[in-house]
């Protein structure tokens, strides 16, 4: 009688082994060709090599392309209708917003072409002093002729302290003050929610996980699936529809995201720089996790979740702890890593789309990414847990994704102390010809030729985001929204110590090449060679860089022209 459960128990356990042998043997094959540097084809003189690690990362992204391709073509191929019988509770996240982004999100969702009577609208303030009313303001004008809710709650749902106020109350009133057991607050934002469409909340600061979970717990089993956007996000008409759509094709699907675009990429070479990152993340990376049905990331602009299973982790996903510290960021990793751990799918569709707003300051980039990095590696020892439950390529690419940084960061170093000029020279050519092959393809992938550019991203890479990944790792524990508010200048200079330290390094160890290298007879052979390759390499290195300089300059005054010319004014 108890066979079955002791049976599939047992799978459990068997598949959990071979999981973790899988991961074991990747990462023993990955190290083993990074540290042995088996050349597959070599120059004389052993001037230009290609070794088997290189072949591995190789056939890495045309796997990785392929499968994202046919990802592509089978989003294309759905054709089943939206059934339209779906409740769906839309939450949005906001805090110290951009007044214009907010009018936008506030009213794109007005714009879904979803039926108003399925869709719910609750945006969640982070923050209830005077300065925040201007956001309640806004959703009260928006949504007008809905009837809005709005309410100020002076505190949150895990800031009321019932001991607290019943002594108060008690020192005030006697035995009154025994019955501030509850919070009456909390009651009438929940009923607030329960009985009106459109409403929105004003509560006591607490961050972002904070206020989803207000949204979360408020409306609790009343709605089918729970939709999370942020404050500046622009929705596409159709978004919503077309998440729905997904979910709805199979009952093992627990989550879906879409392709989220920038709003603002015209704004800095930074912003333009994460507009073509976030395409390459969301349409290649995302698409091929999702031939898996293993998606790492929904991201918060644009995320549709199955409601009850969402309520079966609710208390779980807002009571994270990491090494002890309750974790504040990070929520949309943690909040998809949820829904995998019960074994439950998770999808991508690049027929819903959104616009979001980036950083457009260097270190207001720079923050975000930190903060970024910090719950990515969080999150990748959560989700190595629950490897077993899907598909092997979360296995193999979670190892792959998660040893790559160091590794890079191994190979700069070494090459920079110990190698010759050429094995410098010859390692930045290949960054950038990689760069361009990836690029190359998602010209292809998307048909349009901006894509190009992506090979220039290697440049914040190596020289920002590659340190700040151990900065990260070091201050994993240090909880903040990260990125500040868009009405507030940032003042966080601490993720600049790192770049300052990798630039010491790098520069320090190629003067000692230069001085060690001048140490040697060039006349020789071998070294005769090496400097027909250092001319040339450097000819073709600095040409690429001035070709894409001018293609990118080019480039950026015809947008601005086409930005000044958009505009009417009357005088």
């Amino acid at each position: 009688m108890e066979i079955k459960p002791l049976l599939r128990r047992l799978g459990t356990v068997v598949r959990a082994f071979f999981t973790f042998l899988f991961a074991l043997v990747i990462l023993g094959v990955v190290m083993w060709a990074y540290i042995s540097g088996f050349p597959i084809i070599s120059s004389p003189y052993g001037i230009i090599s290609f070794g088997f690690y290189g072949l591995l990362l190789s056939l890495h992204l045309l796997i990785q392309s392929i499968f994202a391709f046919v990802e592509h073509r089978r989003m294309r191929a759905r054709r089943k209708p939206c059934s339209y019988t779906k409740t769906i509770g839309f939450t949005i996240s906001a805090y110290q917003e951009d007044p214009v982004y907010l009018r936008e999100c506030l009213q794109s969702i007005r714009a879904l072409q979803y039926p108003a009577e399925l869709l719910r609208i609750i945006m969640v303030v982070d923050g209830n002093s005077e300065d925040d009313r201007y956001m309640m303001e806004m959703f009260r004008e928006v949504f007008a002729d809905q009837d809005p809710g709005c309410y100020v709650w002076q505190n949150n749902y895990h800031t009321w302290d019932a001991k607290a106020q019943q002594g108060q109350a008690a020192g005030l009133w006697g035995d009154a003050g025994m019955g501030f057991e509850e919070d009456l607050q909390r009651r009438e934002v929940e009923e607030l929610i329960s009985s009106k469409r459109c409403v929105c909340i004003m509560q006591k600061w607490g961050g972002k996980r904070e206020v989803m979970y207000t949204a979360f717990k408020a409306l609790g089993p009343s709605v089918d699936y729970i939709q999370v956007c942020d404050s500046d996000t622009k929705l596409d008409p159709l978004a919503t529809v077309e998440l729905v759509k997904v979910l709805e094709s199979n009952p093992k699907y627990g989550a879906v995201g879409g392709d989220v675009m920038i709003l603002n990429l015209k704004d800095s070479y930074i912003s333009f720089m994460s507009s073509l990152r976030y395409w390459m993340a969301f349409n290649i990376e995302r698409s091929c996790q999702s031939f898996f049905d293993c998606v790492s990331c929904i991201s918060g602009p644009l995320g549709l979740y199955r409601n009850d299973l969402l309520q079966q982790f609710l208390e779980d996903w807002y009571n994270q702890k990491f090494l002890g510290t309750h974790c504040t960021f990070g929520d949309d990793r943690h909040l998809t890593n949820r829904m995998l751990s019960i074994g439950y799918a998770t999808k991508y569709t690049a027929r819903s789309k959104c616009y979001t707003e980036t950083p457009a300051q260097f270190l207001r980039w720079l923050n975000q990414q930190t903060r970024w990095t910090k719950s990515y590696f969080r999150e990748w020892l959560y989700n190595a847990m629950w490897w077993h439950k899907h598909h092997l390529w979360m296995t193999y690419e979670s190892i792959v994704s998660g040893v790559f940084p160091f590794f890079v960061t191994a190979t700069i170093i070494r090459l920079f102390w110990t190698g010759t000029l050429w094995d410098v020279l010859w390692v930045l050519c290949c960054i950038q010809l990689i760069g361009l092959i990836k690029a190359a393809y998602a010209c292809i992938l998307r048909g349009k030729v901006v894509m190009v550019f992506m090979s220039l991203y290697s440049a914040l890479y190596m020289t920002s985001l590659l340190p700040a990944k151990y900065f990260a790792i070091l201050t994993m524990n240090k909880s903040s929204w990260g990125t500040s508010g868009r009405r507030k200048i940032v003042g966080n200079y601490i993720p600049l110590l790192p770049l300052s330290v990798w630039a010491a390094i790098l520069l320090s160890g190629l003067g000692y090449t230069i001085y060690r290298e001048s140490q040697l007879d060039w006349t020789t052979a071998a070294k005769q060679e090496e400097i027909k390759f250092l001319i040339f390499g450097a000819m073709a290195y600095i040409s690429y860089w001035l070709i894409m300089c001018l293609l990118y300059w080019v480039w950026f005054r015809r947008l601005c022209r086409k930005r000044s010319q958009s505009y009417k004014v009357s005088v």
